[in-house]
């Protein structure tokens, strides 16, 4: 019997890879600030928003899978062959400076958390040392054991399971606040609400996914046809991954919002803010728990990140990418990644700080995701490109559903920020 659980675990853990990593680097650093400013400031008013995320990310993660799987390229290779160069240069427009800055926020979030634990290190020391470090595993290791590294590495980020459990807790409150949700019709609520969707549907995980599906598909052999099994085994890594990410939300917003709220912290801005905050309320196991997954977090994302623009970039240009080819095989994929991390780390030294690069962020991904998830549908539906790997009736129920709310939020985001 144990053999038998054993196996099919080790089976399961095979299976599950790009929709994990993914679903993990939705966590990232500026998501966990994000996340904490929602707790701290509101208490666990906004904890249905996790439930309310899972299905429509899991839906949008699938549509790039399969888009990956059956074109075997990645979604700016699909939008380049099929739509107008106005759409493809558009995107690439938006989403550079996009992606620059949230990973100078997760550079500057994990070098500020890096402080906290060494604190006669700067955290200017520990910035550079990240990005050198995820610069070398990137550009030297190949891809399989880049993918082993990060799948690995999500298991750091179950320390946010724990920390709540450091804490008092009022069950009947958090299964209240989990199931009945809660609005209030007030600027700064509405901008929390919008925050939250844009840092849980973001346009650089579409990119990513599919890209990194193809990846996969090179390296287990798959180059035949896309049968029923393979579709299988990726909605069943998708929806792992997109339920991790959900759960990981919940329990920081459970954590803040119980912790930091009922102890009267209610203004948080950053996530060294965060874990500072947790050390008097709930102890240093939950501080440094916090903190450790901080940088847990950041060493997933930013990989993702730069990969994303990468592609993005050298799809766009025909240029030669993967992250299992060699620097020399693939100059210009690599050079990419490394302008996107020294930029993004150098956001940290031109007076731009991690809070307006997490709310420009916020804007630029709030225009671009509606207009991507049209395109995602609109792609999922054409029989000329998927085949019989259409959508089905579900998938465009929950991506009609995102596209409306994240239309609406990229709406009442650009007003509250312009007129609110």
């Amino acid at each position: 019997m144990k053999q038998k659980l054993s196996t099919k675990l080790m089976r399961f853990w095979k299976i599950i890879g790009p929709g994990l990593v993914t679903g993990a680097s939705d966590d990232d650093p500026s998501g966990i600030a994000t996340y904490s400013q929602a707790g701290a400031a509101y208490g666990l008013s906004t904890l249905w928003t996790s439930i309310v995320a899972f299905p429509l990310m899991a839906a949008i993660q699938q549509m790039c899978a399969r888009i990956g799987l059956v074109t075997s390229q990645g979604l700016t290779g699909t939008l380049k062959k099929y739509y107008p160069k106005p759409v493809l240069y558009l995107m690439l427009l938006f989403s550079f400076p996009a992606i620059i800055m949230n990973i100078g926020a997760d550079i500057a979030g994990m070098g500020a958390v890096g402080n906290l634990l060494f604190p006669a290190i700067d955290a200017t020391f520990f910035s550079v040392f990240f990005t050198a470090l995820l610069l070398g595993l990137i550009i030297y290791l190949p891809y399989l054991k880049i993918a082993s590294i990060l799948k690995y590495l999500c298991i750091v980020m179950l320390v946010y399971f724990v920390v709540p459990f450091l804490y008092k807790q009022d069950y009947v409150l958090i299964l209240k606040s989990t199931f009945i949700p809660t609005i209030k019709f007030d600027k700064n609520f509405i901008a929390i609400l919008v925050g939250i969707l844009g840092t849980t549907i973001s346009p650089y995980l579409f990119f990513w996914q599919a890209s990194v599906e193809v990846e996969e598909m090179k390296h287990k052999k798959k180059h035949l046809v896309v049968n029923k099994k393979i579709i299988h085994e990726m909605k069943q890594d998708v929806d792992f991954g997109m339920t991790f990410s959900g759960v990981i939300m919940y329990f920081i917003i459970l954590t803040t919002g119980t912790v930091l709220f009922n102890g009267g912290v209610h203004q948080i801005d950053t996530v060294e803010q965060a874990a500072m905050a947790l050390k008097p309320l709930a102890g240093n196991l939950a501080y440094l728990l916090f903190a450790v997954g901080v940088i847990g977090t950041g060493l997933i994302a930013i990989p993702v990140l730069s990969g994303s623009l990468s592609y993005i970039f050298t799809e766009t240009f025909g240029w030669e990418q993967g992250l299992d080819k060699k620097f020399h095989e693939a100059r210009g994929f690599y050079v990419i990644i490394a302008i996107s991390l020294l930029v993004g780390l150098s956001l940290n030294y031109i007076g731009i700080s991690p809070i307006k690069a997490l709310i420009y962020t916020a804007i630029l991904y709030g225009i671009t995701a509606p207009v991507l998830i049209a395109i995602i549908l609109h792609i999922s539906n054409n029989k000329e490109i998927m085949g019989e790997h259409v959508n089905n009736r579900t998938s465009n129920v929950l991506g009609s559903i995102a596209l409306i709310i994240m239309s609406a939020a990229a709406i009442l985001l650009l007003y509250l920020q312009f007129f609110g």
